[in-house]
């Protein structure tokens, strides 16, 4: 008999191998960037396949090649059917993960060595996203250990092993392995809760628009004393130029851009003390933009200069440099097309060049949105599952961040429901130094799963509408 008391106590009696098998995945440096060993990444699907096997899965490592020729890195895909006319449920993580940024800004001699300090266990890719790969595993081992064998639902699990570069060859994966993914209910645990105790439901996702633009001054670099005042130095141009991107306020200037003022009823408050705390704002620094907090993070768009090929400083010299480049990231609200919002942000480039410099600007990602805050029984089933596991109601959040493939899966299959739930929470400090994972969430959100599935299949009982 399956209640959510026999979950919550058989996730707790279990929890010191769950709390293991995360650590020795974290231990594989599987960073999918391709200037690493690649071969590491292969190791940890290896390792996937084990741990998904353990848990009662058949499970195997399959690639796809996407139209240029590319082949995808190593995913994992598992399976397990469930009673004839039950729910096909799709769980979805990635088991690549960042490089490990700056080691001297690690707490811990070894990034890919988890240590636990206190109620949180530290390492690159204890939280994103292998804490969301041992989550399935370990739900559906204990449902299967709880319901006599059989699991509430037909399962299939899906591990990527290339979300941190931007799932390259995402759509040549599901054309080739379509069938075998098709489902009802899809369940992406990659996201973040509210608060530590406040468990989430990710009902937005801005998406993402990257460009590289680049101007052109001088045929060659000049001597700055002998020629500069008559002619502005391409570094400097490219500033004003990606300055004019934003008012005095601080928001995004581009016309034609999608933008919501609001977050959606009913979203918790987000207040200006609890922001700056979460994202270390320095005293004094003001917060930019207008409007409510949290329509700046997940329902306006922002623009943010990630990398420019500027003189670095050990290499400076008295010169005007002939040609600049600005990579600029635009987060795009939902509801925005992302190709619309790249001529966009072109057109506003363009018009707003200085001095007539040579601009040209070169398109390098252009990933779609998510709105799903659709009430639904999947969601009010998320939500009840959520809320029972943390003993706190469950809430609906936005995400500034951007996961475009989850708008490729809901393109791909029409039909199913996608569920996107929490792993992180405000601390985690993912894809920066010290990532961890709080342990306490990890318990709960491997209960929230396995009531999930279990209600998703009629399996659950002492249910209190």
């Amino acid at each position: 008999m399956i209640t959510v008391d026999t979950v919550r106590t058989a996730v707790h009696s279990s929890f010191p191998d769950i709390v293991a098998d995360l650590t020795d995945l974290v231990s594989i440096p599987s960073v999918s960037a391709s200037s690493h060993d690649q071969s590491q990444v292969l190791r940890s699907a290896q390792a996937v396949v084990e741990l998904l096997g353990r848990a009662g899965l058949e499970a195997e490592i399959l690639t796809a090649q996407a139209p240029d020729g590319t082949v995808s890195r190593p995913a994992v895909l598992a399976h397990r059917p469930g009673p004839e006319g039950a729910p096909r449920v799709l769980l979805y993580a990635h088991h690549d993960v960042q490089p490990v940024g700056d080691p001297s800004g690690w707490d811990q001699a070894d990034p890919f060595r988890a240590e636990q300090r206190g109620d949180r266990l530290f390492g690159r890719g204890s939280a994103d996203d292998k804490a969301g790969v041992v989550t399935h595993a370990h739900a559906c081992r204990l449902l299967a250990e709880l319901g006599g064998g059989e699991l509430p639902c037909s399962v299939t699990v899906f591990i990527e092993g290339e979300e941190e570069v931007g799932s390259p060859a995402f759509e040549a994966f599901l054309a080739e392995h379509r069938q075998r993914l098709d489902a009802d209910i899809i369940i992406v645990a990659d996201s973040m809760n509210w608060k530590v105790g406040i468990p989430a439901l990710t009902t937005t996702l801005r998406g993402v628009v990257q460009v590289d633009a680049r101007l052109e001054v001088l045929d060659h670099a000049l001597h700055s004393g002998q020629y500069g005042g008559p002619v502005l130095d391409a570094a400097t141009a490219i500033c004003r130029l990606v300055a004019s991107c934003h008012d005095e306020a601080g928001d995004v200037a581009i016309a034609g851009l999608v933008t919501r003022p609001q977050a959606e009823p009913g979203a918790p408050e987000y207040t200006e003390q609890d922001f700056r705390a979460d994202a270390a704002v320095l005293d004094g620094v003001e917060l930019t933009g207008t409007g409510d907090l949290t329509a700046r993070l997940w329902t306006k768009p922002s623009l943010t200069l990630i990398g420019t090929d500027i003189t670095p400083l050990h290499l400076a010299g008295n010169v005007l440099a002939p040609s600049a480049t600005a990579r600029l990231s635009l987060r795009i609200a939902p509801g925005q097309d992302p190709q619309q919002a790249l001529e966009a942000l072109s057109d506003h480039l363009h018009a707003h060049v200085p001095f007539g410099a040579r601009l040209t600007v070169s398109g390098r990602e252009a990933g779609p949105a998510f709105d799903g805050g659709d009430q639904t029984p999947a969601t009010q089933a998320a939500h009840w599952a959520l809320t029972e596991a943390w003993g706190q109601p469950s809430v609906g959040i936005g995400q500034g961040g951007s996961i475009p493939f989850i708008a490729i899966l809901k393109e791909t299959f029409p039909q199913a429901e996608v569920l996107v739930t929490g792993i992180e929470d405000p601390d985690t400090r993912a894809h920066s130094e010290n990532e961890s994972m709080h342990l306490g969430e990890l318990e709960r959100i491997v209960v929230a799963e396995a009531l999930l599935l279990a209600r998703l299949g009629g399996a659950i009982e002492d249910i209190e509408e």
